[in-house]
């Protein structure tokens, strides 16, 4: 609240000089500290506190009658690998390769929003849910992708991959380290379309 102070302005006044009072004003900030601890008040209420940020983790299905072994195995029919190379290229298979003597039909791609890895994850993912309405997968059967990158690749085309799989609702992927197998297929296949 404003006050009036009303005593002189210290000034001395001099026989046969009139001035006119001079009233200085004086501002009372009490009221002003009720209102700051109140609007601290509300701001402390109002504000959500910040919630810790965390990774969902899918754990796999328990079934006891199953090994450890065959609880980890995946099918051929429903894996895509996909090997991550140098200069943003990518390189995918259907299934694992687990056989080096039978070399996989390896096709290349990249991150384009045609033609481009998005749609041969989708492709993947439609004829792994055909096999299921065929039954020859069961319900707890799901599109598994192993992405390798290789030590030639970068960090943000691992990034991006992992943008995929959520984009894609991929439940099950896992991020492996390149096998010297998975390397040479990349060799190979740069090699046959003359790629340095």
């Amino acid at each position: 609240m404003a006050e009036l102070d009303t005593s002189g302005g210290g000034h001395k006044k001099g026989p046969g000089v009139k001035k006119g009072k001079k009233l200085s004003t004086r501002i009372d900030l009490t009221p002003m500290v009720d209102l700051g601890f109140l609007l601290i008040t509300f701001f402390m209420f109002t504000t959500t506190l910040a919630k810790p940020k965390t990774m969902e983790i899918n754990m796999p299905y328990k079934d006891k009658d199953l090994t450890e072994v065959e609880k980890n195995k995946i099918k051929e029919s429903v894996a895509l690998t996909i090997l991550l190379s140098k200069n943003h290229k990518i390189y995918y298979y259907e299934g694992m390769a687990t056989d080096p003597t039978k070399p996989p039909d390896l096709k290349a791609t990249t991150f384009a929003a045609r033609n481009g890895i998005r749609d041969e994850i989708i492709s993947k993912k439609k004829s792994v849910d055909a096999l299921k309405l065929s039954g020859a997968l069961t319900a707890k059967d799901q599109m598994t992708v192993l992405i390798k990158p290789d030590t030639t690749s970068t960090y943000s085309d691992l990034v991006n991959m992992l943008d995929e799989m959520n984009i894609n609702d991929i439940k099950v992927y896992a991020i492996i380290d390149i096998s010297d197998v998975d390397q040479n297929f990349i060799k190979e296949t740069e090699v046959a379309n003359g790629i340095k």
